[in-house]
């Protein structure tokens, strides 16, 4: 079932082209990969699937139905769900408070109505374990997770308040190799729940290990698009690395 579709999606700012022509395809229980260097335009192509940014051209369309999300609410409510980089934590606050930041649920009626703190905790422990995340307390500060543990709360989050399509923003980008293993388990684990993933990110082996469909963006226009099936990693990495371009700079350096 394809959640979202993108078909030759152009956006622009004045006479800066960010995106000309981009389309793509997220299907339920799929990965689909969005690769590119920085300025490709991936950060612009985040910007519109979440409802930053309307689209100048081209069609977006959620379930089969033609689209133009005006807000990030609009497409949260449309069941796209957007975990940046930078992730919108309060560092100070403890897990079970982040995960249901801005959704607090309250008992209570009136001048005594309160947070509702133990069905939050609950609810919390629950929905990370599972996803197989299992955090020591729920009660400590997010701020003192690892960062790929922090991301693997963001998506859990996601998976709880009932997202469609999970938008990653280069989840794995600043993390060492065992804890980027550790994120990608979970990006799968939401793939294997029925949500369609976009995972943006710079590294194709990263992509690869976990993609079914792949997107190559290059100055703000695609530079493949692919099946798992249609290419292989060396093949993607060369792809991602500039292909033709790595050729002529290699023929450039090399020692007359």
């Amino acid at each position: 079932m394809t959640l979202v579709e993108l078909t030759d999606v152009s956006k622009h700012y004045g006479t800066v082209r960010a995106l000309e022509g981009v389309s793509l395809e997220v299907r339920a229980g799929e990965i689909t990969c969005v690769l590119g260097d920085n300025g490709a335009g991936k950060s612009t192509l985040i910007k519109v699937i979440a409802g930053l940014h309307r689209h100048d051209g081209g069609t977006l369309r959620i379930e089969d139905e033609e689209t133009v999300l005006s807000s990030p609410r609009e497409a949260l409510d449309r069941g796209i769900a957007t975990v940046y980089q930078d992730l919108a934590v309060v560092p100070l606050m403890p897990v079970w408070r982040n995960f249901f930041l801005g959704s607090e649920p309250r008992k209570g009626t009136g001048p005594l109505k309160r947070l509702d703190t133990e069905l939050m905790r609950r609810t919390t422990r629950e929905a990370l374990l599972r996803m197989g995340i299992d955090l020591r307390d729920v009660d400590q500060p997010i701020g003192t997770l690892s960062g790929g543990e922090r991301q693997c709360v963001a998506i859990a989050r996601a998976v709880h308040f009932g997202a469609k399509v999970l938008v990653l923003d280069e989840p794995t980008a600043a993390l060492g190799v065992k804890q980027s293993g550790v994120v990608l388990k979970y990006v799968a684990a939401a793939r294997d729940e029925g949500l369609g993933v976009v995972l943006i990110t710079h590294n194709p082996h990263h992509a690869y290990l976990v993609g079914d469909r792949f997107v190559l963006l290059r100055r703000g226009t695609m530079a493949g698009r692919y099946t798992r099936d249609d290419i292989t990693l060396d093949e993607l990495t060369q792809q991602m690395a500039g292909g033709s371009d790595l050729d002529a700079l290699r023929h450039e350096l090399q020692r007359g």
